[in-house]
């Protein structure tokens, strides 16, 4: 049973609710755990007290035992409780997003801001990427991979099969929906940059860091050091004397054999410094997508190429152990002691080597293999809160057709949705209306949705179906003072981006705003007809927004591969009604005089054209 949108916000908000109460009730738990530590600190005070006043009394030394017994159970305790209550407020800001994107607040999520580009064929004109974006509607990744290969979905069309296999993949997350959001909460608890560092540790630093791990006797003597210290000191304890400066000097050995390799030792520590609870993390978060018995052929193919029957969440646990182990050296009376006796950096340095050569290729595949599960997810959430979104068919041959075609970005109670279709019968389409009547949104509309489908993502309409378009766009035109590039000037470059990708694409679709602002009229008139009547010739599909009624006429002389649409008002006096819905033929009703006039401008509209004429 597929659930409503007010049920799925319910969903949440009794989630919230559920994660709150268990944060309040860890929190009270984490109080009555310290200041139990704090009674037994001071009932240890109490019997060194009482012994120092009386005298060592045996039942009194063994009772001295109680407490610090007790205080290493409830530190133990205590960190659980704190790992615990970390993870719930992780849970917590997942639910609590989308709770603030249902009821029409932001993602807490990267926007995709750093993916921005004038440049591109449609993302900054259809908003794909940054503030308010369409990425920043669907993205739930925290990898620079996983927010990378999300903007690669959004950024280009996927092939046919590989869309009806994404399609087939998302349905299939979304029936693990509750799953995905422990998996995000998982990857809440580090910055995106951490894993990189990590990436870049493995690919690059590691071999060389590692090579002195590979001395055959220093490996013998690492592993005998600690047998001979034992040995060492219990002769030392036996026969005193002389045999504590052997000791003495074996301990000068091995401090001299530290301070000879610290530089590499460093070198090893630091790139993993404080990654144990991440490690430990992204070990759960790849255990789930381990133990789920995919059925879709995209997912299955993430797990392609393994080799190792040690499973990669088990690998990655047995790193986090190593580094755990290497953080003795941060208490440094313990780490000296422990590099003196045990030579203790030097094996947690041979065990990474040996780690590193078993298991880091399979490592930085799971870290890949986690980006794409984020990037999957972000779609998968996308259907789960909008269950009213269909997927598109996907055609072969040319085709568009929409019913109730609406804008994702746009809130649901003030979306206008409109149904569309073209073939190869009509090329162009010259859509005229007022101002702010609906046709720039209307052609974002159809070019959102249609980064949409081209992503195997659900679009926002009743059915869609369509092949595979290559989108250039023209719509926010912007002038350059770094680059001293005037509007027109940067008009005519979008053009002639289009005009190379409409020579060049296999199926190109243009989307064009008002073409050639900063120009006359005449001349506009005039371009805009030469670059419908190559669109024309070029048997590319375009949908044509323009103020330009004139351009309308254009439907007589080509009466096969032009269609009128636009977008009109209804006039009650001064006051203007907008519906957004679009009609064929051209408008016939415009608004300019009476926008004009509310700022105090009036003027007669045929009289103002006798003139010029």
């Amino acid at each position: 049973m597929v659930k409503s949108k007010d049920s799925i916000l319910k969903d949440y908000q009794n989630s919230v609710e559920i994660q709150e109460t268990l944060i309040t009730a860890l929190k009270k738990r984490l109080n009555t755990i310290s200041l139990s530590r704090l009674g037994l600190f001071l009932a240890e005070i109490i019997f060194v007290a009482i012994i120092i006043s009386i005298g060592y009394y045996w039942p009194i030394g063994v009772l001295m035992v109680v407490p610090i017994f007790s205080f290493m159970v409830l530190v133990k305790r205590q960190t659980a409780v704190q790992n615990e209550l970390f993870y719930a407020e992780k849970l917590l800001f997942i639910f609590k997003n989308e709770v603030s994107l249902s009821t029409g607040g932001k993602n807490a999520y990267n926007d995709g801001k750093a993916f921005v580009s004038e440049s591109h064929p449609y993302s900054s004109d259809l908003d794909i990427y940054g503030h308010s974006s369409l990425y920043a509607l669907i993205n739930r990744a925290n990898t620079v991979s996983g927010m990378k290969i999300l903007a690669e979905s959004l950024g280009k069309p996927a092939a046919q099969e590989a869309i009806n296999e994404r399609q087939l993949a998302i349905t299939e997350l979304c029936g693990h929906i509750d799953q995905t959001f422990h998996f995000r909460a998982g990857m809440q608890s580090h910055k995106p940059e951490q894993l990189e560092v990590i990436i870049d540790k493995l690919e690059h630093d590691m071999p060389a860091q590692l090579k002195f791990t590979e001395n055959k006797w220093l490996r013998l003597y690492t592993i005998a050091a600690p047998v001979i210290s034992v040995i060492m000191l219990i002769a030392g304890n036996i026969y005193g004397g002389s045999m504590w400066s052997f000791v003495g000097l074996y301990l000068l050995f091995n401090a001299a054999l530290n301070f000879f390799h610290l530089k590499n030792i460093n070198k090893i520590y630091y790139g993993f410094s404080g990654s144990s609870g991440l490690l430990n993390d992204i070990s759960g978060t790849i255990k789930w997508t381990e133990e789920v018995h995919w059925e879709s052929a995209y997912i299955k193919r993430f797990f392609a190429g393994e080799k190792s029957t040690v499973p990669l969440s088990t690998q990655i646990k047995a790193l986090a152990s190593i580094i755990q182990s290497f953080d003795v050296r941060l208490n440094v009376l313990v780490g000296v002691v422990f590099n003196l006796l045990f030579l203790w950096d030097f094996r947690c340095a041979i065990k990474l080597g040996k780690w590193y050569k078993d298991s880091s290729a399979e490592l930085l595949k799971g870290i890949y293999r986690i980006s794409q599960f984020e990037e999957l997810i972000s779609f998968a959430t996308l259907k789960y809160n909008e269950p009213d979104w269909v997927y598109p068919v996907i055609q072969t041959d040319f085709y568009f057709n929409a019913d109730a075609l609406g804008h994702p970005l746009i809130a649901e109670s003030k979306r206008v949705r409109n149904d569309y279709k073209f073939d190869s019968q009509a090329t162009v389409d010259i859509i005229t209306g007022s101002n702010m009547a609906g046709k720039s949104t209307f052609l974002r509309t159809a070019g959102i949705n249609m980064v949409l489908a081209f992503a195997g993502s659900p679009v926002c309409a009743n059915t869609m179906e369509t092949s595979i378009f290559e989108i250039l766009t023209y719509m926010r035109i912007k002038d350059s003072l770094n680059d001293q590039t005037s509007t027109f000037k940067a008009e005519l470059n979008r053009l002639k981006m289009i005009l190379e990708g409409v020579g060049t694409l296999s199926h190109p679709l243009v989307l064009i705003d008002e073409m050639l602002r900063g120009t006359n009229s005449k001349d506009k008139y005039l371009g805009s007809k030469v670059f419908i009547q190559k669109m024309i010739s070029e048997k590319t599909p375009a949908l044509f927004a323009t103020h330009d009624l004139q351009l309308s006429e254009m439907v007589d002389d080509y009466p096969s591969q032009v269609r009128n649409y636009h977008f009109d008002i209804q006039l009650s006096g001064s006051d203007m009604n907008f519906d957004y819905k679009l009609k064929h033929g051209a408008c016939k009703t415009f608004n300019a005089a009476i926008l004009l006039r509310e700022i105090g401008l009036s003027f007669n509209p045929d009289a103002a054209n006798q003139h010029l004429n």
